[in-house]
C-alpha cells in the first residue's frame, strides 16, 4: 500500500515541478552561453593624428569556441569599436552561432575586460537580451572568454 502511495506522490512533486518551470516560458529561455574566442583579424583606420584619437576604427573578427563539445570553431564574430575619445570606443558587433546570431552594443573604455547589451539575434536568438561580459586571458593571439547572460 505504501508503495502506490508513494510513487502518486512522487509522480505528482513532479509534475508540480516541471510544470512550474515550463509555465510562461518562451522560445529562448533565460540561461548562460560560455564561449572562448581566437582573434584571427584586426584592422585599425586611424583618421587624423598618429594616435588613437575621435573618428578612428576598429575592425575585429574571431573564431568562436566551445571546448566543451570540440576543438574546431563553432562560429565566428565581426565587432566595429568607433573611439569617441583617446580610450573609449563605442562597439558594435554579431556573434554567428550555429543555430544563430546574437547583436552586441556597447563602450569599451578597456579590451581585458568589457560587458556590453545584447540588443537582439536571429533565428534561435530572436528577440533575445541580456550581456555579454568578455575576459581577455591570452595576448598573442588575443583570446578573451565570453560570458552571454540572457533574459
Amino acid at each position: 500500500m505504501k508503495k502506490p502511495l508513494f510513487v502518486f506522490a512522487a509522480l505528482a512533486t513532479f509534475a508540480l515541478v516541471t510544470g512550474s518551470v515550463t509555465f510562461g516560458s518562451s522560445e529562448v529561455s533565460p540561461g548562460l552561453i560560455r564561449l572562448t574566442t581566437k582573434e584571427i583579424k584586426r584592422n585599425v583606420v586611424n583618421i587624423g593624428a598618429p594616435s588613437r584619437g575621435p573618428g578612428d576604427v576598429v575592425v575585429i573578427r574571431q573564431l568562436l569556441y566551445n571546448k566543451g563539445l570540440r576543438s574546431t570553431p563553432i562560429g565566428h564574430s565581426d565587432m566595429v569599436c568607433t573611439f569617441t575619445g583617446n580610450r573609449s570606443r563605442q562597439c558594435n558587433g554579431t556573434y554567428s552561432l550555429p543555430r544563430g546570431k546574437i547583436i552586441v552594443s556597447g563602450s569599451v573604455r578597456y579590451w581585458e575586460f568589457y560587458k556590453i547589451a545584447i540588443i537582439g539575434g536571429t533565428d534561435l536568438y530572436a528577440d533575445v537580451r541580456g550581456s555579454e561580459t568578455a575576459t581577455l586571458y591570452a595576448r598573442d593571439p588575443r583570446k578573451e572568454i565570453l560570458v552571454f547572460r540572457l533574459v
